[in-house]
């Protein structure tokens, strides 16, 4: 369910406001005493039954992985429907007779009943919601916190909700995020048991590392290759509808590819033109068609001699610099200032000196990094590469730094190693540095200044070798001067500080666009850049620099379908941009009427001024056809 954006632009505080404003509407007081509605012991039994599948996938399937949230802490899980009603709980509360915080099988927890509180809260406003002690509307519920999570079926409609609900001595930023995750879980599970028979399944997400993750993104694929069911955080990351596309059109993959790709193989793939990605597939468990592998029998002898050698040489060859990777002196086309943070930045990757990179989103930041390592004597270890925006921010400091067996609510059972340790010997490219929480800044720093790892719950430490490199989008020294950013932590992260110009800012900027659609065209057959589609290029302003680009290129490319490559085949965002840019700069040149004029006017006077012809006017503007023909009315 994706939601409005001015819901999804709602604080806490101003969900938590909503929420008490309609329980006085309800007509509810702070001394008002719960009312929980509660089920005969039959109409729950017939519930039950109901929901059957959603108890055993929660409690057989999904909570064996959190059993540490039930052996290290005070709290109950509880299970609910999408009307509040109570199907089942696990673990024993600290807070009393089940009679007195009334979290048990039966009782519904509405907010119209029982005020604002997680279960009603989350079910009302379809998202997660943490509802602290005195946050509750009714004071009888004030002597626990509750964390909520939704859950969606295979169709994306809300069918219940997964509450952990404790007396306030847990850390709840962790609970929170475990609440979450478990959501996610359960929903990950109704799709695999509701698919993986005789469905393909890709799991995607932007580490390699977190391919079996809860918050992965989940496609189901046909036989045909068409998005048969998502889960929430794959239209999430992809910030689109995926229903019935063709999985050619969400990634750069034929589903003949993936039919005979193997499962445990992940491969990095681009979705939607924009994204990069590590994708696992996974075929059903009643394979539709094997493809024979003779190589598979016992008495295989693989080839010797010189053309074994000749094939080590050429493995090694291709693993050095892979396909996806620019090579160093293609990342620069005549720009010199370009040219001289490209060989510095080469030049420190074998010193002991961490990288700061500053710059735009989309202006090439992890393409850069990418291009680095794969020619520093790192190459053969692992890049790691971390979005610190991306993992939610209670999770970051587990995720980074890993974590022992029962470190804190809902450990995997194993522990997990963490992405510092996995870049040991490597690189490690924190992304978006600047949205890095202040106590995971902290911890960063031992590990920078002592080059040891010590994993949460643990008191043993893990030394690590790595090459650090990081980025940014935001003014660090300014973050510093706000008290949002650890001084001595930017210190130790800006040993090479490198700014990458934006592309409008690029004096290679031509050349740059003619490599990027030459690399695009070996991926796919496409047309030519004529000479005026290269000029009409040269002149936007790119505001979403490299990742806008390669996305208008794409698809012009595709709308040109091997034709000549026009005007109107770009999208009209593309003419947007560039009419802004000439509105300004006519602007700048005439300060004296200094007007921008609204295009419901510019494009009818244009129109009769050039009699009519819809390409000239669209021409002069810096607009699509289209945006002609919505707003051209012939005075």
């Amino acid at each position: 369910m994706v939601k409005p954006l001015d819901e999804q632009k709602q604080s806490h505080k101003e969900r938590i406001q909503d929420s008490w404003y309609r329980c006085e509407q309800f007509g509810l007081d702070h001394n008002s005493r719960p009312d929980f509605a509660t089920l005969p012991k039959g109409s729950l039994n017939d519930l039950m039954d109901q929901h059957r599948s959603l108890l055993e996938t929660t409690e057989n399937e999904v909570l064996p992985y959190y059993e540490n949230i039930l052996s290290n802490s005070a709290c109950m899980i509880v299970l609910a429907d999408r009307q509040g009603h109570v199907l089942n709980t696990w673990g024993q509360p600290r807070f009393g007779r089940a009679a007195d915080h009334g979290l048990i099988g039966g009782n519904q927890w509405t907010e119209m009943g029982v005020g604002t509180n997680a279960i009603g809260t989350a079910l009302t406003t379809g998202e997660a919601i943490q509802v602290g002690r005195d946050e509750h509307y009714l004071r009888a519920n004030r002597f626990m916190v509750g964390s909520a999570s939704p859950i969606y079926n295979t169709k994306n409609d809300l069918v219940g909700v997964l509450d952990i609900s404790s007396d306030a001595y847990l850390p709840q930023d962790h609970t929170f995020g475990m609440v979450k995750l478990m959501s996610l879980s359960v929903e990950n599970r109704l799709i695999f048991s509701a698919f993986q028979q005789d469905h393909f399944i890709l799991s995607f997400n932007t580490n390699v590392v977190s391919l079996d993750s809860h918050w992965s993104g989940i496609l189901v694929l046909d036989e045909s290759g068409t998005v048969v069911s998502a889960n929430r955080r794959a239209e999430v990351v992809l910030a689109r509808d995926l229903a019935l596309l063709n999985i050619n059109q969400v990634f750069d993959i034929e589903m003949r590819e993936i039919r005979h790709h193997p499962p445990s193989m992940p491969i990095k793939l681009r979705a939607l033109g924009r994204y990069q990605f590590y994708v696992k597939v996974i075929p059903p468990l009643q394979q539709i068609m094997r493809v024979p592998d003779f190589r598979q029998r016992a008495d295989y002898v693989p080839p010797s001699n010189s053309l074994k050698e000749n094939t080590k040489i050429s493995e090694k060859v291709n693993k050095t610099i892979p396909d996806n990777v620019i090579p160093l002196d293609e990342l620069q086309h005549g720009d010199e200032q370009v040219e001289r943070l490209v060989r510095q930045a080469h030049k420190i990757m074998e010193k002991d000196i961490p990288i700061l990179i500053h710059g735009e989103t989309g202006a090439g930041k992890e393409i850069f990094v990418r291009s680095l390592h794969y020619h520093s004597s790192r190459a053969s270890n692992m890049l790691v590469a971390v979005n610190c925006a991306a993992i939610p921010s209670e999770l970051v400091e587990s995720e980074l730094f890993g974590y022992e067996k029962g470190a804190f609510t809902g450990a995997q059972n194993k522990g997990s190693i963490g992405l510092i340790r996995r870049a040991h010997l490597g690189t490690l490219f924190l992304d978006e540095i600047g949205e890095m929480p202040m106590a995971v800044q902290s911890r960063l720093l031992r590990v920078l200044q002592e080059r040891v790892v010590t994993p949460l719950g643990s008191t043993e430490t893990y030394p690590v070798d790595i090459k650090l490199v990081s980025a940014t989008n935001r003014a660090l020294k300014k973050e510093v001067d706000a008290g949002r950013f650890r001084q001595d932590l930017y210190y130790r992260i800006s040993g090479l500080n490198i700014e990458l110009p934006p592309l409008r800012q690029r004096k290679d900027k031509a050349k740059l666009i003619q490599y990027l659609h030459q690399r695009l065209r070996q991926e796919e057959p496409g047309p030519e850049l004529s000479k005026a589609m290269l000029a009409l290029l040269v002149q936007h302003p790119w505001p979403g620099n490299m990742r806008q680009l390669a996305h208008v290129l794409k698809v012009g490319m595709a709308m040109a379908d091997e034709e000549v490559l026009e005007e109107w085949h770009l999208p009209d965002d593309f003419f947007e941009d560039l009419h802004h840019k000439r509105s300004a700069d006519t602007a700048l040149e005439n300060p004296a009427d200094g007007t921008n004029e609204p295009l419901e006017d510019l494009i009818p006077r244009l129109l009769n001024e050039y009699k009519g012809n819809v390409s000239q006017t669209a021409k002069v503007a810096g607009v699509s056809r289209n945006t002609v023909y919505k707003y051209g009315k012939l005075k």
